[in-house]
């Protein structure tokens, strides 16, 4: 094997569509395609396997289809956040807003007395589809005695693969802004309107969250929290039970069975839209305010 074609071939081998030949190579590659029909001398045979070998393409390659990947998780607990001052999150807070939405759950599981017999029941649930793709069902956390109430829409995919509500990024900064009010996250009490994961972290459907909203209802009657923050137009939607978007829903203070509702974004909403930091930051300060009336 010549030099020119030890070169092709390298150029087959790494996957070269094309080949670029120098005028005299050319020349000689046209010679042999014309004499093609005469069938290859000696002379020619070695050029036209250098033709030949120009023709090679490379295996086209095939898109993979896109997977949805949970985000890495730390292989250490994270330290608790540091709390702001008291009173520090109070400046330039905006005032309590006006009445809006109320809406009297009704009695559900009354018989289970405590979260970890609601826990208990949710795990074996298949009262919807959403079971048959989830990992681990995700009740809820946090402090039993919690009087401050973190409600969001359903797990996701870290959530998913570990059972705790809001990890990765969106409960980082939900950790944050906690802290910012002077909350930790060890002290209130987060939950879900749904308990089993949405395929691709759509938003629930509404026969997944009437499924889910007997242990909604119950989970908050055995907590009788002071304030709860309701993360998402979802949430808050299943709390007063309307539909109506959360630009319609912020800006007031509802009632779930006579306890204050404040609705704002989803901190997975801000981590797209950053835009959205600031109101947030108003409305977890006149939940706070209320937390502290």
């Amino acid at each position: 094997m010549d030099d020119r074609a030890r070169y092709l071939r390298q150029q087959a081998e790494l996957g070269g569509a094309e080949v670029v030949l120098s005028a005299p190579v050319a020349r000689k590659a046209a010679v042999a395609v014309k004499d093609e029909s005469r069938g290859p001398s000696a002379e020619h045979r070695g050029t036209r396997d250098e033709v030949r070998e120009t023709r090679v393409e490379a295996p086209p390659t095939k898109v993979a289809e896109p997977v949805e990947e949970p985000l890495p998780l730390p292989s250490t607990p994270k330290g608790p956040k540091p709390l702001a001052k008291p009173g520090s999150w109070l400046k330039t807070a905006p005032p309590i807003p006006g009445p809006g939405l109320s809406y009297d759950p009704p009695v559900t599981f009354s018989e289970l007395a405590t979260l970890e017999a609601v826990a208990a029941v949710i795990s074996g649930c298949r009262l919807c589809a959403l079971c048959e793709g989830r990992t681990h069902t995700v009740p809820g956390e946090g402090d039993p005695e919690a009087r401050f109430l973190v409600v969001g829409e359903g797990p996701g995919a870290n959530e998913d693969a570990t059972g705790r509500p809001f990890v990765g990024r969106a409960g980082d900064l939900l950790d944050d802004i906690l802290a910012g009010i002077g909350i930790a996250r060890s002290s209130a009490y987060i939950l879900n309107t749904v308990k089993c994961r949405p395929p691709s972290n759509r938003t629930p459907l509404p026969g997944e969250l009437a499924a889910c909203a007997p242990y909604l209802h119950r989970q908050i009657a055995i907590l009788r929290p002071k304030v709860i923050l309701a993360a998402g137009s979802t949430a808050i939607a299943a709390l007063l039970q309307v539909k109506k978007s959360l630009g319609q829903l912020r800006g007031q203070v509802h009632r779930y069975a006579g306890i204050p509702v404040i609705a704002t974004y989803h901190p997975a909403a801000l981590l797209r839209n950053p835009n959205w930091k600031k109101p947030t930051w108003d409305d977890v300060r006149i939940a706070r305010q209320l937390f502290d009336a």
